[in-house]
């Protein structure tokens, strides 16, 4: 039943639900569908909405109404739920009804098939009209999977029909909410293991888990350093983070309803999670920071980007002297060495140019004809004799050590190889006297780990601040 005048649907159901509780009922719950402009709350609005009032038996109520997002509704959704800008023109506003929804939704369990997608975009939008929705919630897809397992989709139109659940005016609110309704009834009439009151006792992590995600998965993961991975329906990896504890870590991705985009296409495309254990938190880091570089998950966004930006980079000029220079990487040229900044750069470049009696103008330091240094006009052999003698110094001065830290197992080590200043490898060791007794040793006692200027420094400020725990090589 469609009302065309939402105050009449609130004095009723106040009239139903006074009724309801005087015969002793305690649980009511308000299963919510709706219709946006867009898939994520924050940039997006509700072009329908219907709540069915129900006690877990039979409907009790119905409100439904257009809701004008005072936006234009793509064409593609237009063609999906058959609702037009023309039908939303002359509908209220969400803040119009936002006293009448708010009514509707206190002291109910606020229910939904996937319902983190509704909830978020009915709790921005009652928010925004000045209300904050602080219910309990059910997903029914989740509930579905538990109490009536074996379905070959979970999909709302496929579920239903395989249930002979009657479903008409798919994708439109009312018919929507109306067999998630039905399906409810069905759910709690086949309850028999307590489901439903497992997930609604205190805060219950499954409610905040995606629709897909099968709850085993947060079950199994340790409470110990490593690395995580969420994967899309097809396996594909689409973020991948590190942790100090894997299990806390994971299930505080869930934790919160947040209507940007980003994290409700996280939830959407989120179906399993895998992990790779990690004897410490650096180690965690290195090995986050390899595998967003192999693999690039669509949801990585900090790392994606983060390469080594600047680089020390010699050529002759036509004089023949030898010029040193801190420039932005060139795929065409390799450079001496790399820096995550240009001021790390000029800090080494000139330390070199100190140490070495270099030219600052040939070293691009200075743009002064006259810079003050000796400079060699017209023997470039004894000034490029000082500038190979800077680089080698570079090359050769760059620290090679192990790192060693404790392992996954109490009988090993993580080891975390750096050779000549950049990141070699890393992996778990025995045996410390024999595996380390020299370089040669050390490299085939660890998997190689491409190197980037991210994990070098993180390594190397690691060892900074923990000297003990390194073993130098000469």
């Amino acid at each position: 039943m469609t009302l065309d005048r939402p105050n009449e649907a609130v004095l009723r159901y106040r009239h139903n639900t006074y009724l309801y509780k005087q015969n002793g009922q305690g649980v009511l719950y308000a299963v919510v569908d709706i219709e946006t402009t867009g898939s994520y709350a924050a940039a997006n609005g509700i072009t329908e909405i219907a709540i069915v009032i129900h006690d877990g038996k039979k409907v009790l109520d119905f409100y439904e109404t257009l809701v004008n997002p005072h936006v234009p509704i793509p064409y593609f959704i237009q063609r999906l739920t058959g609702i037009t800008n023309e039908m939303v023109a002359g509908a209220p506003s969400f803040r119009e009804i936002a006293g009448q929804v708010n009514e509707l939704l206190q002291d109910k369990i606020f229910v939904a098939h996937n319902v983190n997608f509704d909830y978020s975009f009915v709790k921005h939008h009652l928010q925004d009209a000045g209300y904050d929705l602080t219910t309990r919630k059910l997903c029914t897809i989740r509930l579905a999977r538990k109490v009536i397992p074996g379905m070959r989709a979970y999909g709302l139109g496929k579920l239903t029909h395989q249930l002979g659940i009657t479903h008409a005016n798919h994708h439109r609110a009312g018919g929507d909410a109306l067999a998630t309704a039905d399906l409810l009834t069905m759910i709690t009439e086949r309850d028999t293991q307590g489901v439903i009151q497992a997930m609604l006792k205190g805060r219950n992590s499954e409610q905040y888990v995606p629709p897909h995600l099968p709850v085993s998965d947060l079950e199994e993961l340790p409470q110990c350093p490593g690395v995580y991975y969420f994967y899309n329906a097809a396996g594909k990896a689409i973020y991948i983070g590190k942790a100090l504890n894997i299990r806390k870590r994971v299930r505080s991705h869930f934790s919160n309803n947040k209507t940007n985009r980003q994290k409700q296409d996280f939830l959407k495309e989120t179906h399993r999670i895998s992990y790779r254990e990690c004897g410490t938190e650096l180690m965690a880091h290195i090995l986050e920071s390899t595998e967003i570089r192999k693999l690039w998950p669509v949801h990585n966004r900090s790392q994606r980007g983060y390469l080594a930006r600047y680089g020390l980079f010699v050529y002759e000029d036509m004089q023949g002297f030898m010029r040193l220079g801190v420039e932005k990487i060139r795929r065409s040229v390799k450079p001496v060495y790399t820096f995550n900044t240009v001021t790390e750069g000029m800090y080494m470049l000139r330390h070199l140019t100190e140490e070495f009696n270099l030219c600052t103008r040939l070293c691009n330091l200075s743009t002064a004809p006259d810079c003050g240094c000796d400079e060699p006009d017209h023997h470039p052999e004894e000034y490029n004799t000082r500038a190979e003698d800077a680089l080698r110094h570079l090359r050769e001065n760059l620290p090679t050590f192990a790192l060693i830290d404790k392992g996954i197992d109490d009988n090993e080590y993580s080891c975390i190889l750096m050779k000549n200043g950049n990141l070699f490898g890393m992996g778990y060791i025995t045996d410390k006297e024999q595996q380390l007794r020299n370089i040669d040793t050390a490299e085939s006692s660890v998997e190689p780990v491409q190197d980037n200027d991210y994990i070098r420094n993180l390594v190397l400020r690691h060892a900074s601040e923990y000297p003990e725990k390194c073993i130098l090589f000469s």
